[in-house]
């Protein structure tokens, strides 16, 4: 019997979503009897790359995932003109490439509910005190603003494309603290975990992807008689 798996698939805000009770993990526990959460996160990678990779990383093995959530942007949305510009792609390519890749999942697994996330909130002031390489210009390589047009962008992919999507750019701004969500001005701090995860979870409900939904693979311990434990496995011998 094969369970049931949902894939994460990203860039370093999916990687270290394992990572100190990150989304991921969180996903994992949630659906630790009905599904399998298998990681796929590509820190640094933009959707230029992710669609170069696509094919490599999801070869076709025969089953079909219930779901898989595709969140990308937040490198994609670096500016062109400062010190992560490679990773920069111009928002018409952003969107092909997410159409593409959604197109992709669809082919392979029609069944498969897709799931589009879009880039979260950036705290500009905050990126300047985590720079990842040479920064002389001492200018955020990522903004808000910026990356508001890149959230916007995947809204109008999953439009196009039929797919749900979730907001986060926009859903985390209505909090008034919501650079508390950030641990450096881009990736997740705890609270930003959580509600990446709650939002998830809420989405894939509504997909008819709940707990109540997914059949347990084995007996739960409140289904074992405890006068007689092995006749909840005499299923297995059918």
């Amino acid at each position: 019997m094969t369970r049931p798996r949902i894939y994460l698939f990203g860039d370093s805000i999916t990687e270290a979503s394992y990572v100190g009770g990150g989304w991921g993990a969180a996903l994992t526990y949630h659906f630790a009897r009905t599904a399998d959460v298998v990681l796929r996160g590509y820190s640094g990678y933009n959707t230029r790359w992710a669609l170069k990779v696509v094919e490599r990383v999801f070869p076709d093995d025969g089953v079909s995932p219930i779901a898989v959530t595709v969140f990308f942007g937040a490198n994609d949305a670096c500016l062109p003109d400062r010190c992560s510009a490679f990773q920069h792609v111009p928002i018409a390519e952003y969107k092909e490439n997410l159409q593409a890749i959604v197109s992709f999942f669809k082919k392979r697994w029609p069944a498969t509910q897709v799931l589009l996330l879009t880039p979260p909130p950036i705290d500009d002031e905050v990126r300047l005190q985590y720079p990842y390489i040479e920064n002389p210009a001492n200018l955020p390589e990522r903004t808000n603003q910026h990356a508001g047009l890149y959230a916007r962008a995947a809204v109008e992919v999953a439009e196009e494309t039929g797919v749900p999507v979730i907001d986060f750019w926009t859903i985390m701004q209505q909090t008034p603290d919501w650079k508390t969500y950030l641990s450096d001005g881009l990736h997740l701090s705890p609270s930003g975990n959580t509600v990446v995860f709650d939002q998830v979870i809420k989405k894939l409900g509504e997909a008819g992807l709940s707990l109540d939904a997914l059949p347990v693979d084995l007996p739960l311990i409140a289904e074992i008689d405890t006068k007689d434990p092995l006749k909840a496995f005499e299923f297995l011998q059918k």
